[in-house]
């Protein structure tokens, strides 16, 4: 007589694999310092370099709070995420998973948990950093809604774009080489770096199409106040706007995961 052993639930082996993504992640130094501690190298070197006064009392650490907590969330989740996930199927690791009796699904919510992780972390220490040493005015009472919502979008939203731009490398080698760039170009046209009104106007437009934008908006509504809201395109912080972009690129990211994830490289067999 045969004895069937039954499978763990997918819950139990989601919080396994949740587990293993946090190691592994914590574990590779460069990956840490990159994702982690750039965002805050930024805010202090450009933060001292460019303290100036951007008008209504708001000084540039201030305005660039939003932006580089922007930085941070698209480099836990888009940049991070696409090229570890393109190093994973490029060493076979994916395609181990693919053939083992993990629930596939338990892969994505490992590699979620990673992100949510990543950027509870990085934006606790850009705060913190930000009021220690700039003196930064945090949000107050429906703000920190604001907050949360466009973080748990923008962060869904990108986490779905990682995973679609992680099928464009074509080995772990050229990961960082394709990823990198494409992050930084869309935070660089999303004012990110710089007050938006000083991007030119036709890349304003190209920026409108992507998540980055909304997201550093909708950031900007949370840390500036309501009289800087003139210098936004449509003079206003346009926050339905907002939601409605965000959440339609959680909807196209996920089509685009489905139509483009692999769990090999292309030509292996």
């Amino acid at each position: 007589m045969t004895t069937s052993t039954a499978l763990p639930s997918l819950a139990r082996v989601s919080r396994t694999r949740a587990g293993v993504e946090l190691k592994e992640f914590f574990r590779q130094r460069e990956s840490v310092v990159f994702t982690l501690l750039f965002p805050v190298i930024l805010l202090l070197g450009l933060g001292a370099v460019l303290d100036y006064d951007l008008g209504s009392g708001v000084d540039f650490p201030q305005y660039f709070m939003a932006g580089v907590i922007a930085a941070g969330i698209v480099g836990a989740s888009l940049q991070n995420l696409a090229i570890h996930i393109a190093g994973e199927r490029s060493d076979g690791t994916l395609k181990a998973l693919a053939g083992s009796p993990m629930p596939k699904t338990a892969y994505f919510v490992g590699k979620v948990a990673q992100v949510v992780a990543v950027t509870l972390a990085t934006i606790g220490i850009l705060l913190l950093v930000g009021v220690l040493v700039f003196g930064i005015d945090l949000p107050s009472g429906a703000d920190w809604l604001t907050f949360a919502w466009v973080t748990l979008l923008g962060a869904a939203a990108c986490t779905l774009l990682g995973i679609a731009v992680s099928s464009l490398a074509r080995n772990s080698r050229s990961a960082s080489a394709t990823v990198t760039p494409i992050a930084l170009v869309l935070e660089f046209i999303s004012g990110v770096f710089m007050p938006f009104d000083q991007v030119p106007g036709w890349l304003q437009d190209v920026a409108a199409v992507f998540p980055v934008k909304w997201l550093a908006q909708g950031l900007r509504a949370v840390f500036l106040p309501d009289s800087l809201a003139a210098r936004e395109p449509a003079g206003s912080w346009e926050l339905g706007t907002v939601a409605i972009v965000l959440g339609t690129w959680c909807v196209v990211g996920l089509f685009l995961c489905v139509a483009t994830f692999r769990w090999q490289d292309r030509g292996s067999r």
